[in-house]
């Protein structure tokens, strides 16, 4: 079996199911929203899904390479972090709690990678299990239900952690400022990091950008129903509340 071949269809497979699962009439007829939360609002949230958390399979791999350069960053964010100790206006502002709000921003790019990683175990478990393309939904649902328990619950928290940060206002501001400090100061000093590490920040700024949008249409109150009914309709999907 390729394995491009079966990731690519699975990576194809996955977007469909999101595109079912995230239709307004569906979601309206299953679960307790409020007004706010109209079909334009699902329609956004699909579509942030799609593009930026799980796109198709050519942008797939272009993330996958921009991100790949940033890991040693997101596990040691302290060398990040000392590109910040010259921002002296960000010093000023956020002081001591910098590298709590660099962290956050770091925390809401590893559901980025969690989505590739979540990808790859359903084609290891295609492959395990002698599971053909092309996959319709029955075929992802049945690949879903062969992953382990903790493997599920890790990833819906990850995905959970994503979604509470992009709708806490305060603070996204505050990791989009860091973060475009961050780049500014990358391209200052470009022997010291590479174009790809550059172009993971600017993708994880735009991606973080995009969801940050879709919170800024909802009142406070509605903000946080969006976090739980993304939460839900996850587990849901997952098979976490069967």
């Amino acid at each position: 079996m390729n394995r491009e071949y079966i990731l690519e269809s699975i990576i194809n497979g996955y977007r469909n199911s999101i595109h079912q699962r995230y239709q307004y009439q569906k979601i309206k007829e299953s679960y307790e929203i409020p007004e706010s939360i109209d079909e334009g609002t699902v329609n956004t949230l699909r579509n942030y899904w799609l593009k930026n958390i799980y796109p198709e399979y050519k942008r797939r791999k272009e993330l996958n390479e921009a991100f790949q350069s940033l890991d040693n960053y997101i596990k040691h964010p302290k060398k990040l972090f000392r590109l910040l100790l010259d921002a002296t206006k960000l010093i000023f502002n956020y002081g001591r709690h910098l590298p709590k709000i660099l962290n956050s921003g770091l925390k809401a790019m590893k559901t980025f990678r969690a989505a590739e990683r979540f990808e790859t175990n359903l084609v290891e478990e295609a492959i395990k299990n002698k599971i053909e393309a092309p996959f319709n939904e029955s075929k992802i649902n049945a690949l879903i239900k062969l992953l382990p328990r903790d493997e599920i619950e890790r990833f819906i928290d990850t995905s959970q952690s994503l979604f509470e940060i992009l709708h806490d206002r305060i603070q996204m501001a505050k990791i989009k400022e860091i973060i475009s400090y961050l780049i500014f100061a990358m391209k200052k000093s470009p022997d010291s990091y590479s174009l790809s590490q550059i172009r993971g920040l600017e993708i994880g700024l735009e991606m973080l950008t995009e969801g940050d949008k879709l919170f800024t249409q909802l009142a406070e109150e509605d903000q946080r129903k969006l976090v739980y009914l993304i939460t839900d309709i996850e587990k849901d999907i997952l098979g976490y509340n069967d």
